[in-house]
């Protein structure tokens, strides 16, 4: 046997479809095959061509595009491409181009169908592979529900009706009644000269109900400005966002319509009728059977149907953000009704305050399996004598009925409940002043979701106030980032010494792996330094790690690879709870990896090793003492 062919055989032994061959096909094959090199950049296969060729990656890395032009996938070492064409006798669909010198082996299409038809676990895999490329199933998804990816500026169908402040109320309903319009924008004083540079120009929105609830009933003259009913702080969405997103905004922040933005300027508004025509209904009657309930116990009855529509999504195909922001608006609201009922039983607050989530309904990230993190704001006139006895009620009362909606109890007691976290304005912002100007990864180890924080309800300004605070102080801290990342390199990927999978050893599930532990938390970790390191305004990981890639902190490539990797993580632990619902089996974060497919297991270890590498970088950036 020639050295060339010895050296094919030694190589498909180790990488699959090949390896399950038996000797003497493995043999004829490797016999078959020639050998090809791409310098980087040099175009492989381009849009349109017949290609009659399966390439199988010897060594160096590829880039899939899809016909315009949009990165689809990356492809290293045993990875192959080509065989969609083969198999549906069709030209070229997705471009490749070598992303550096690689060696790829040819195989021939008449040998590739010989091995499809004749072999089963052949065929299979390359089946599996082919249908479920870490990128693919995100095609899929563009055909399969066009709520989640139809783009917002899909849903408009005019110019908005934008009038200037000084316009009166009478005016405004005219023009709305001329346009047909139940809602109108109001800008600044503008000329033509500035107003495309103005970051700001719409400053309120006024609707048929604002004119109905704010004027005609409190008895107002219809001459008043239309600044004297408007509602200021608005909620937009930009024209990019997707459909669903524009409708999380609508349930998160119980608003009936958002004016469309193209970057600043306003092209649009959509209503939730607008929403109404793409929505399947599953968030939607979710979180307004949540607002109907009338006490705890319907609220608790209501688990089935979270469960119900965190599984619809699965198998719709969402993405990890649509399900995990989904789920956080869910979380949300059962807060929101908590409160408005707590506020029922016990009356009013006696000051104001602001209730906080944490972590990754802060996020929006969360999913099926969470418990609760929260936390209490109080006005800085607060008297524990005179007003913790309320407070302690009102969040015993919220996290106990939280705990029967299946969020349990934080185990570290991050909670209303504590007292700790049931403070004046002015003592979290102590707080926060201690934990980033005097950091000891100490304080900062229990501490570190307070930096993941939003506000649900109440005076929610103050959890905007506490995140530009946390946005000042850290930025460029070293000192500050130094900890923060040696607290984010405590939990590592379950990858040994030759990347094969570690499993737990903590006595609860010897034989798995948590996905939440060793995968998204510590990626979510990880970001969230690079994030507060560079001021960056989101909570969100991918939008977080959207600024980091802008930031140009990371190696080129790396943001993209950890992006990807942290949906693929997050999509199997997703489909791995989604299952153990399916199978009436209550939900956790432990995967048992011989139950994954082998491209499952395949992709999970890449994603691991770009987390590991992520980290070790990490570790480099942020040495105590660094310049960044």
């Amino acid at each position: 046997m020639a050295t060339e062919q010895v050296e094919v055989t030694d190589f498909f032994q180790r990488h699959k479809p090949f390896s399950d061959l038996p000797t003497q096909e493995l043999s004829h094959v490797a016999s078959r095959v020639e050998i090809a090199y791409y310098k980087a950049g040099v175009p492989i296969l381009t849009f349109g061509q017949d290609n009659d060729q399966w390439f199988v990656i010897r060594s160096g890395a590829v880039e899939v595009f899809r016909r315009d032009g949009e990165l689809y996938n990356r492809l290293g070492e045993g990875n192959f491409f080509g065989e969609l064409g083969i198999m549906r006798n069709r030209p070229v669909r997705f471009p490749v181009v070598a992303l550096e010198d690689t060696l790829v082996y040819l195989i021939d299409a008449e040998t590739f169908n010989h091995l499809f038809d004749n072999d089963e676990q052949f065929a299979d895999f390359v089946e599996v592979e082919d249908r479920s490329r870490l990128r693919d199933s995100n095609a899929d998804r563009k055909d399969n529900n066009s709520l989640l990816t139809a783009k917002v500026e899909k849903l408009i169908d005019q110019l908005p009706l934008i009038l200037p402040p000084t316009t009166t109320v009478q005016e405004a309903a005219v023009r709305m009644t001329e346009e047909g319009v139940s809602s109108v924008l109001i800008s600044k004083e503008h000329n033509a000269d500035n107003i495309e540079r103005d970051n700001d120009v719409v400053i309120g929105i006024v609707t048929d109900v604002d004119i109905r609830s704010r004027l005609v009933a409190k008895g107002l003259d219809l001459s008043a400005p239309v600044t004297d009913i408007m509602t200021s702080q608005l909620t937009s969405v930009q024209s990019h966002q997707y459909v669903f997103e524009a409708m999380m905004l609508m349930l998160k922040h119980k608003v009936m319509h958002l004016p469309v933005l193209k970057k600043s300027q306003p092209i649009g508004l959509i209503s939730h009728q607008d929403i109404l025509r793409y929505e399947s209904q599953n968030s939607l009657f979710v979180v307004k059977s949540i607002f109907s309930a009338q006490n705890v116990d319907e609220l608790a009855a209501l688990t089935g149907e979270v469960r119900g529509c965190f599984s619809r999504m699965v198998h719709e195909d969402a993405n990890s953000q649509m399900i995990g922001s989904a789920m956080a608006v869910i979380g949300r609201s059962f807060k929101q009704r908590l409160l408005e009922l707590a506020e029922q039983k016990f009356g009013p607050a006696p000051i104001p305050y602001c209730f906080l989530a944490l972590g990754s309904m802060a996020r929006d990230e969360q999913l099926i399996v969470t418990d609760q993190d929260n936390a209490l704001v109080l006005d800085n006139r607060f008297d524990p004598q005179v007003h913790d006895e309320y407070f302690s009620a009102l969040a015993n009362f919220v996290c106990d009925g939280l705990d029967r909606c299946g969020y349990s109890y934080c185990t570290g007691g991050i909670m209303a409940t504590n007292k700790k976290w049931r403070q004046p304005l002015k003592v979290w912002e102590q707080y926060f002043s201690q934990w980033v100007d005097h950091p000891t990864p100490e304080t900062l180890l229990h501490s570190a979701i307070f930096f993941d924080l939003d506000g649900v309800w109440g005076k929610k300004v103050w959890a905007d106030m506490l995140n530009q605070l946390i946005r000042k102080k850290a930025y460029k801290n070293s000192r500050f980032l130094a900890c923060m990342a040696r607290n984010a390199l405590l939990r590592t990927p379950p990858l040994g010494f030759f990347k094969d999978f570690v499993m737990e050893t903590d006595g609860r599930q010897t034989n798995s792996i948590n996905m939440k532990r060793r995968g998204t938390a510590p990626i979510a970790d990880l970001i969230r330094v690079h994030a507060l390191s560079v001021g960056a305004n989101g909570r969100n990981s991918f939008a977080r790690l959207h600024d980091v890639i802008d930031a140009k902190i990371l190696p080129p490539g790396r943001g993209v690879d950890l992006r990807d990797a942290l949906e693929f993580i997050a999509m199997v632990r997703i489909r791995h709870q989604a299952f153990d619902l399916d199978m009436q089996r209550e939900p956790d974060n432990d995967i048992e990896p011989e139950y994954l497919s082998d491209f499952e297991r395949k992709n999970l270890r890449d994603a691991f090793q770009i987390l590991s590498d992520a980290q070790k970088y990490m570790k480099y950036r942020y040495q105590p003492g660094r310049h960044l």
